[in-house]
């Protein structure tokens, strides 16, 4: 049976990938909604190549190139509005979520709402509205699959398995392009230096999310919606192999591991078909060309992000949302040579002890503290 699929994002590395695995699955997936930010000559190829019912392209401007370009019967709806508008349709059978940061929160919130699955990317989602997000799934019925490969290996680990019987998660991570620097050199990092990551291609706010290594931070806090395990359960390693994508230890001390090249067509497309591994003609893993797997501890002290991550998820409420925006303002400050590199746990620290603490954030409260965070990353001098 051909499903309809809505791909939010789909201009960007995530929705280009999650094309390349709909093109390797023909014809099980038809494309039924594609959004864009405003890369309209993208899209647009994107559009007359899948032919969907609708798009929407968030920049107004590109939006009209867009309408100009695309013939009846594509509707093409534009701005925040329009990207909201195809996120909470009804009429697919799943949303692959591949936008990125904060602005990816309120679709997944609207696609769950109408009772849509999603094929989750966007892990700002959860880290924002976990327990929006979890409540609304309780409504609805509607579920989340994971697409980060982490979350995805441990959805693979867990197949099968007792939550009762886990001891622990342990998240791996490449430890960026960082992890031997030395840590005097820290503040003199460029932009150039932080988007060169060693074995993954990334879109720059992730690549940077990487070298601080908040991405991490962000992964553990998204295993506890996920996985619904505590901060002490959940555990950080680093694997600059990038092979073992993440591992579940059990009560009896055994320990599953999911391995796989990295290459994000994988996880994207056992979001789409689980619970099957279909046949795919990307690369393979090859172990004998590797030679060894190693593995390390995180340096705290180099990527203070990491415990930044882990002190807001036990801390809850607002926190969590508090630390994500801030995080990707700076981010943003940070690639337009605006602050240091080394500012950017600075900035987040400072954030999260002083914002007014929300214990249970409504979705309004949450939209209002992304506007006091940016706010706040503005200010910073």
């Amino acid at each position: 049976m051909t499903k309809k699929l809505s791909i939010l994002g789909s201009t960007g590395s995530i929705g280009v990938n999650s094309l390349l695995v709909v093109d390797n699955l023909a014809p099980r997936f038809d494309i039924t909604y594609l959004t864009a930010y405003k890369n309209s000559d993208r899209l647009i190829a994107q559009a007359k190549k899948y032919a969907p019912k609708a798009v929407a392209i968030i920049d107004e401007e590109a939006g009209k190139k867009v309408r100009a370009a695309l013939n009846d019967p594509i509707e093409v709806l534009t701005g925040r509005s329009g990207l909201l508008e195809l996120a909470g349709r009804d009429d697919v059978d799943i949303v692959m979520n591949g936008l990125v940061g904060s602005a990816g929160m309120e679709p997944t919130l609207k696609a769950i709402e109408a009772g849509v699955d999603v094929a989750l990317s966007n892990k700002e989602s959860l880290v924002m509205a976990g327990s929006i997000i979890e409540l609304a799934k309780q409504k609805s019925g509607a579920t989340i699959f994971p697409v980060d490969s982490e979350h995805s290996a441990i959805w693979q680990c867990l197949a099968g398995e007792e939550m009762t019987d886990v001891k622990k998660i342990i998240l791996t991570g490449s430890g960026g392009p960082f992890r031997t620097k030395d840590i005097n050199s820290f503040k003199d990092i460029t932009r150039e230096e932080a988007l060169r990551h060693p074995n993954w291609d990334m879109g720059n706010k992730i690549t940077i999310d990487s070298a601080t290594m908040m991405n991490k931070g962000l992964e553990v806090i998204e295993t506890r919606w996920l996985f619904g395990l505590g901060a002490d359960e959940i555990e950080i390693v680093i694997h600059p192999q990038s092979i073992i994508h993440s591992m579940v230890e059990f009560a009896d001390r055994s320990v599953k591991a999911q391995l796989g090249v990295p290459d994000m067509k994988i996880p994207i497309q056992y979001a789409l078909t689980y619970p099957r591994h279909s046949s795919a003609s990307w690369g393979q893993l090859n172990l004998v060309k590797y030679g060894k797997l190693t593995f390390e501890e995180p340096d705290y002290e180099k990527f203070p992000c990491i415990k930044l991550a882990y002190e807001a998820l036990r801390a809850g409420g607002s926190t969590p949302a508090v630390l994500n925006v801030v995080n990707e303002q700076a981010v943003y400050r940070f690639l337009e040579g605006k602050i240091k590199f080394t500012a950017i746990p600075t900035i987040i620290e400072k954030a999260c002890a002083n914002h007014h603490y929300i214990a249970n954030p409504t979705l309004i409260d949450l939209l209002e503290l992304e506007l006091w965070a940016t706010d706040f990353v503005n200010a910073y001098n």
